[in-house]
């Protein structure tokens, strides 16, 4: 039978809304990913901020100070974490997380030469930190890297970046881009050893992202900071960690001093726990001395896994709740973490640990796997205590432009 031209009008102009609701829809939907997923990566590289509820932290000889449990991504003890300060040879974190980067991308190997020029050689000289590479020599990077980390080597680190960058000043253009990519808003880098510059500052806080990004992102780079030695041309030097020789679950991370900053270390422990494997990670600046330092950060850390109870409330890829998904080749996805959700509250608390979901509703296909589409918010004793992304668990694809459109057309009416 054939329609009508009355019909026919009717059904081309009901098609029609139905294609340009869902093209309406789509746009918007588009949108708001695209203007959410900057502040999402920012906030993805930041801690939960300590409550009221925390229990308060021992008294620390030091100018600031950060305590951040990795494992549940909170922070548990600060203070003057966002004042900015010089990040002496701290920086070489920056330095490390490039190279590594590098070597990731093919375009470094641990096997390779790289030459010595008189500018990594003469910046080798400035202060007591050194690898004693000799000028217009070729070094492997895989010592270079130990020179960097272990001996804290301004001469191996100027080589390096060289390496990477093609010159200095092109390297440190990458560092503050990394920065900025990182959400780092204090955090300035002038070269990539941490030697004295103007305008060369960073905070505690975002040395401690800096920090977990390259142990995150770089598990392989751990070996390095747990050396507590390296030999090169014939000179021995120990690694200038004191809590690798004290603490058995220390396993990093990295010292700096200059006149202006003082004596700094930011330290990792990884130690097990009932509710899993838990790393802590301390940034303390601006100490009196070597021993100071070390004994400081021995401090935070002990107190950061003695006061605290470990809470996993989920496994890896273990579904929190299941979401209705409009527009996809299926209409719902799990929801949950690629990663153990675990929270840390304090001593003899956990029981009173409770859990509510929120979604960003409506979710429209298309899902990635991974992709952030809720939260968890947790409470302790009734109180907020933690709110933790939640993922999509599944893969779903759009749908077909009929199904899109019928689901756009639900959604307007409801």
């Amino acid at each position: 039978m054939t329609a009508s031209p009355s019909r026919r009008h009717l059904l081309g102009a009901t098609t029609s809304a139905l294609v340009a609701v869902a093209l309406s829809l789509s746009s918007l939907s588009a949108v708001a990913q695209n203007q959410s997923a900057p502040a999402a990566s920012v906030q993805a590289a930041l801690f939960a901020e300590p409550t009221q509820a925390m229990p308060q932290p021992p008294e620390v000889a030091a100018r600031a100070f950060i305590l951040q449990d990795l494992s549940s991504r909170q922070t548990l003890a600060a203070r003057n974490a966002d004042q900015p300060v010089e990040p002496a040879s701290l920086t070489k974190l920056m330095t490390a997380y490039l190279v590594f980067q590098a070597l990731k991308d093919g375009k470094l190997s641990l096997t390779q030469d790289l030459p010595v020029s008189e500018r990594a050689w003469r910046t080798g000289m400035t202060g007591a930190s050194r690898s004693f590479i000799n000028v217009n020599s070729r070094v492997k990077v895989d010592d270079l890297i130990k020179g960097m980390i272990v001996q804290s080597g301004n001469d191996a680190t100027v080589a390096l970046a060289e390496g990477v960058g093609g010159t200095v000043e092109v390297f440190v253009e990458m560092m503050n881009r990394q920065a900025q990519a990182f959400g780092l808003k204090q955090t300035k880098f002038a070269n990539p050893e941490g030697l004295t510059a103007p305008g060369h500052l960073s905070t505690a806080r975002e040395l401690s992202i800096i920090a977990t990004r390259l142990i995150t992102d770089f598990p392989n780079s751990l070996p390095y900071y747990s050396m507590k030695e390296f030999t090169f041309n014939g000179i021995k030097q120990g690694n200038r960690n004191l809590l690798l020789f004290r603490d058995p679950t220390v396993d990093g991370l990295k010292t700096g001093y200059t006149d202006n900053a003082g004596y700094c270390l930011i330290s990792t422990s990884k130690r097990p726990t009932a509710g899993g494997e838990r790393r802590l990670l301390s940034v303390v600046l601006g100490a009196a001395s070597p021993e100071a330092r070390a004994n400081e950060s021995q401090k935070l850390l002990n107190w950061g896994h003695s006061a605290f109870d470990v809470v996993k409330l989920f496994d890896a890829n273990q579904p929190v709740s299941t979401a209705q998904v409009w527009k996809g080749a299926v209409n719902s996805a799990r929801l949950g973490r690629t990663q153990p959700i675990v929270v840390v509250v304090p001593r003899g608390q956990a029981a009173a640990v409770k859990t509510v979901v929120t979604r960003n509703d409506p979710l429209l296909a298309p899902l990635s796997k991974g992709q952030s589409v809720g939260r968890l918010q947790v409470t302790l004793n009734g109180q907020p205590w933690q709110t933790l992304p939640l993922q999509s668990l599944d893969d779903v694809p759009a749908a077909g432009w009929l199904g899109r459109a019928w689901d756009a057309l639900r959604l307007s009416i409801q």
